[in-house]
């Protein structure tokens, strides 16, 4: 069994420019960035409560996957805050259940905010968000781009333990 941990990109500067590299080459690079800006907006994702945070989860010491809060994550869609948003695990890494971890971390930042609920968008992931309590709420077309799921997930400020990013199961 791999040591598994949650760590903030706020507490750990030195995994952005991993981050960034990972985010840039899965998305960001097809949408006209620059592997500099996504360096940048990573680097600023360091607020102590709600968006912009960033989330790295490291198993062995060795980063594997990350996943975001941010305020704004779907053009088309500008009235919905905050978002899940940029999660990746490395393909060495899939099929481990790394992916519930980050989605996680990122539903307790909200709660530990007193944020009720919190907005993704997915273009082939959506089975992997519903079996983790996501549900759809519609599918936007985006321009130039095939259809996404837009899902949400209500939070409870109750709801459970409101971990804080360290150690994890």
């Amino acid at each position: 069994m791999r040591d598994k941990q949650i760590v903030r990109i706020a507490d750990r500067p030195d995994l952005v420019p991993t981050v960034a590299g990972w985010l840039w080459h899965e998305w960001w690079r097809d949408a006209g960035e620059t592997l500099q800006a996504t360096r940048d907006a990573i680097a600023a994702s360091v607020s102590c409560s709600g968006p912009p945070q960033t989330f790295v989860l490291l198993a062995d010491e060795e980063p594997v996957g990350t996943a975001s809060l941010v305020a704004h994550d779907l053009d088309e869609r500008p009235d919905l805050t905050p978002w899940l948003a940029g999660v990746f695990v490395v393909p060495e890494a899939r099929g481990r259940g790394y992916v519930v971890h980050l989605i996680r971390s990122v539903e307790d930042a909200c709660v530990r905010a007193g944020i009720a609920t919190v907005w993704l968008y997915t273009a082939g992931a959506e089975r992997i968000y519903a079996r983790a309590g996501w549900q759809t709420v519609e599918f936007v077309q985006r321009q130039c781009r095939r259809p996404a799921a837009l899902m949400r997930r209500d939070l409870s400020p109750h709801a459970g333990s409101a971990a804080i990013p360290g150690r994890i199961g």
